[in-house]
């Protein structure tokens, strides 16, 4: 029988899915098998820190002796372990969580993060959004946590969607959001914003949060032969559905829910398909005024989110009189070269 060569591709696929979904499988069973013996090996050496810390010293050394080849048994490591062991006592939260996680996803954890909630919250963000390192460090060090998982948020997203898709939308929203990565001037209007947000699009969707694609700005849609265009348009992976994004200089005004609010109708006409969600808007102001807010979203038709944004703020006039102008570092590094000289 002559093969076929469409069918062979098709094959070909199938085996070569699954032998990457088997390699993926074999790699995380062996990160799960080393967390698992760091947290035992953390456990043992806790019951007898009445030893000291010779006895951690001393178990590095001993283990380099006996497996010359094996890394991860430093003091520094050893002591991870009991720090880990000790911070995470409950074995079923280590099997179904941390054991997920890489060990250095785990040891950054521990470091920068003390609260046990708060922990916990970030390692399981990380699996379910399969951060890498340094996302997570990102996300740990712009307070994500307090921004999304405690802040009291401004939106009808759970009043205006099916439940399911309500609670994940609210979930989504932060406030503020931070984009560190734009340099406040005075005098900034929205499209300057708007520009360098898309001129630093990766540092964008890492804000906003997984699941964000793209879509446009100053997305242009036609009504009645006038031109509207919208600020910035996404899609999002996980809800499913169209994310329409308006941004203000200054604070939120009940009038721009309801040019959001027309935004989103157009939207859910003109480009939702049957296998879309209904769209949702965020509002982005520097100042949410959030009960202004919550009655302007009271009896709006549409799920919108308001939520504040902060810039990189530039140091205040009277700090940097403080600093060494130019002038005085050249002047130094060139005092300093002459003395070397």
């Amino acid at each position: 029988m002559l093969m076929n060569n469409k069918e062979y591709l098709s094959v070909f696929e199938e085996i070569k899915i699954k032998i990457c979904s088997a390699r993926k499988n074999a790699i995380l069973a062996v990160n799960n098998e080393m967390v698992m013996l760091y947290w035992n090996i953390g456990s043992i050496i806790n019951s007898k820190s009445k030893w000291g810390n010779k006895f951690i010293d001393n178990l590095a050394r001993d283990i380099k002796m006996e497996f010359p080849s094996a890394k991860g048994y430093s003091v520094r490591n050893l002591k991870y372990m009991a720090k880990f062991a000790k911070t995470n006592p409950d074995l079923e939260i280590v099997q179904t969580i941390s054991a997920q996680l890489s060990w250095s996803h785990n040891t950054v954890l521990l470091d920068k993060v003390k609260d046990d909630k708060k922990r916990l919250w970030y390692a399981q963000k990380t699996i379910e959004n399969r951060w890498t390192l340094d996302t997570m460090e990102h996300h740990i060090e712009s307070k994500m946590y307090e921004r999304q998982a405690i802040v009291k948020k401004t939106s009808n997203y759970q009043s205006r969607l099916p439940q399911t898709q309500g609670d994940l939308a609210a979930q989504t929203l932060k406030d503020p959001y931070v984009f560190d990565f734009i340099a406040y001037r005075d005098g900034m209007v929205e499209r300057e914003i708007e520009n360098e947000l898309c001129n630093n699009i990766t540092k964008f969707l890492l804000e906003l949060g997984s699941g964000f694609a793209f879509v446009g700005n100053q997305y242009h849609i036609e009504i009645e032969n006038q031109d509207f265009y919208i600020d910035l348009l996404f899609y999002h992976l996980k809800l499913r559905c169209y994310v329409v994004i308006e941004l203000k200089t200054g604070g939120f005004k009940p009038e721009y829910a309801g040019k959001l609010n027309f935004y989103l109708s157009a939207v859910d006409d003109l480009l939702k398909t049957t296998q879309d969600n209904p769209s949702i808007g965020i509002l982005l102001c520097k100042n949410k005024n959030g009960m202004i807010a919550e009655y302007a979203l009271k009896d709006i038709e549409k799920p919108i989110g308001v939520s504040e944004y902060r810039l990189f703020e530039k140091l205040p006039q009277k700090y940097k009189k403080l600093l060494p102008s130019a002038a005085d570092i050249e002047k130094h590094i060139g005092l300093k070269n002459d003395v070397q000289n």
